[in-house]
């Protein structure tokens, strides 16, 4: 498996598309400020989002109780699934026994996580995913890269070649209407001759044992409404105790992730209509284990926005495939180690810890923080390399001691300036794609010698 930086090295090398990545999440982190600052009480939202998941998690098998309590009564059949192979078999299982065949899933991260479309197509069972950005990944055969706009990695042309290629659609016309209502012809024959529907979970509330499910193209509902079977999946952390609670994370949820005051369909479900079956998959897959972590336990906050994906510049310039995780950017950082420490010990560096995550976060989660304690972790587990733990060690020497540092400093500069060879090769990592910086003619410290009595 790739490394991020090996995988963030392949994204760049197409200069152009990793700009057009970088400045089109960027227009969505300014829309998100602007929807944010047309509300006086945002902060005062922020801080009751925080404190009512602090409290949920706090008594969260409570209240995992009352709703699963309610659930039944409301006729939902409750499943409990330990990790992701018990997720998909519980779903296979139900698949089975009602004999299904059509099967129709609006965007999950949940089963992305548990890898729900790999496990089904070994069993030659055949997933449609339905939200377009979703669907076209899936034609593709690509994983998601952003957890809100799942194709934001793709431009226009890329989509209508794919269109081209499976929906018969005219090479070359890349009019965003006419691909739109291409897929939407495509999906809704799809929707129509379903008889499941997958969806996820974005809140679930312990008081009445109902969900409620957020998208911005009616697909879930189309989904759920056609097909006589829904399953819903949701992981542990999304259960919130009172329907009343809603109203603060719904005005943070569309604010955070696209800049719009609410999201376009915010669907509520408690109960089967007459001949349907509503069943809930609630999955813990290490969750649990997260929550034992003091350190880490808050990043069961998430409400998937996406703010920080938006905002993060290394996730901008680099992509999300170079995440290689269900949920890339900051948050997945954060949260992939908990499930394989190892093999997601390159996340956690992939950040400047500038903290520009941890501002934006509507439930106020520390993530630069978080993302600073788990290379702690990874490096006391001996899962760095020992090039990078040494050169660590050599900073920690250099830092640690100021006229070392101050020497080191000059040498520097002298020889970018007089053997600019030395640094613009290929052998320096920091040169590959980008420019070196001019250098200084003096250094911070000795500038401030000179002016700091002025």
């Amino acid at each position: 498996m790739k490394t991020h930086a090996d995988a963030a090295e392949a994204f760049i090398k197409d200069e152009s598309r990793t700009d057009w990545h970088d400045e089109t999440l960027w227009f969505v982190r300014a829309k998100r400020d602007v929807a944010a600052h047309g509300i006086p009480e945002w902060e005062k939202l922020r801080e009751w989002a925080s404190q009512i998941k602090d409290h949920t998690l706090s008594n969260l098998n409570n209240y995992l109780a009352a709703f699963e309590q309610n659930a039944i009564s409301n006729g939902v059949t409750v499943h409990w699934a330990a990790d992701a192979e018990e997720h998909n078999q519980i779903i296979h299982q139900i698949i089975q026994n009602n004999k299904v065949t059509k099967i129709v899933k609006s965007k999950s991260m949940l089963t992305e996580e548990c890898h729900l479309n790999e496990y089904l197509n070994k069993q030659g069972i055949e997933t449609i995913d339905t939200d377009l950005g979703e669907r076209i990944v899936q034609l593709r055969k690509e994983a998601p890269s952003h957890i809100v706009l799942p194709a934001i990695h793709l431009k226009k042309q890329d989509v209508s070649d794919t269109f081209h290629e499976f929906l018969n659609t005219e090479k070359g016309n890349n009019d965003p209407q006419y691909l739109t209502e291409a897929a939407r012809e495509h999906l809704r024959n799809h929707f129509v001759a379903s008889e499941l529907a997958i969806t996820g979970v974005n809140f679930a509330i312990a008081a009445t044992g109902g969900f409620v499910v957020c998208t911005n193209e009616g697909n879930a509902d189309m989904g759920a409404h056609t097909a006589n079977i829904h399953i819903a999946c949701m992981g542990i952390e999304k259960i919130i105790p009172e329907a009343a609670h809603l109203g603060v994370f719904l005005r943070l949820l569309a604010r955070s992730a696209t800049g719009q005051p609410i999201t376009t369909y915010s669907s509520h479900f408690h109960k089967p209509r007459p001949g349907q079956q509503i069943h809930i998959v609630i999955v813990d897959n290490g969750r649990t284990r997260q929550l034992g972590r003091a350190d880490f336990r808050n990043s069961l906050k998430c409400i998937r926005c996406a703010a920080c994906f938006n905002t993060c510049p290394v996730y901008r310039r680099s992509g999300g495939h170079s995440y290689h995780t269900a949920i890339a950017g900051p948050i997945g950082s954060i949260l992939s180690p908990n499930l394989d420490l190892k093999a997601n010990s390159d996340l956690p560096f992939a950040s400047t810890l500038c903290g520009s995550c941890t501002n934006v976060c509507p439930v106020k989660i520390d993530i630069h923080q978080q993302l600073w304690k788990w290379r702690q972790v990874i490096v006391a587990e001996g899962h760095v390399s020992k090039g990078k733990k040494m050169s660590m060690l050599g900073m920690s020497f250099l830092f640690s001691h100021p006229s070392i540092y101050s020497f080191s400093g000059k040498v520097g500069r002298w020889v970018m300036k007089t053997l600019p060879f030395m640094v613009n090769n290929r052998l320096n990592p920091w040169y590959k794609q980008r420019d070196m910086p001019a250098v200084p003619k003096e250094s911070f410290g000795e500038w401030y010698k000179k002016n700091r009595k002025s």
